[in-house]
């Protein structure tokens, strides 16, 4: 498995200025073949300085979800990092 990009990102707007909410389509290789699914996701800094990063797959995947999570976490991290989601 192997993402792709997450593309077609808009921004939610919130009345809460420490918490952004996303949605947008991640694109993943999974054996082979690309496959697009709808996802939402959430980046809340904490008091502490960290980021959480939430998300919602809206479509089922068949790929174990524990390790899809954690390297779309990764990927939805570096965006953020690298200043690539909307303002």
């Amino acid at each position: 498995m192997q993402i792709i990009e997450i593309k077609d990102v808009v921004r939610k707007e919130l009345p809460i200025y420490y918490r952004r909410l996303y949605s947008g389509i991640v694109v993943l290789e999974l054996i082979n073949k690309l496959i697009e699914i709808p996802l939402e996701f959430q980046i809340e800094l904490k008091p502490t300085g960290q980021l959480e990063i939430n998300l919602n797959l809206l479509e089922t995947v068949d790929y174990p979800l524990i390790p899809l999570h954690k390297q779309l976490k990764g990927f939805i991290g570096d965006m953020d990092s690298s200043g690539k989601l909307p303002n």
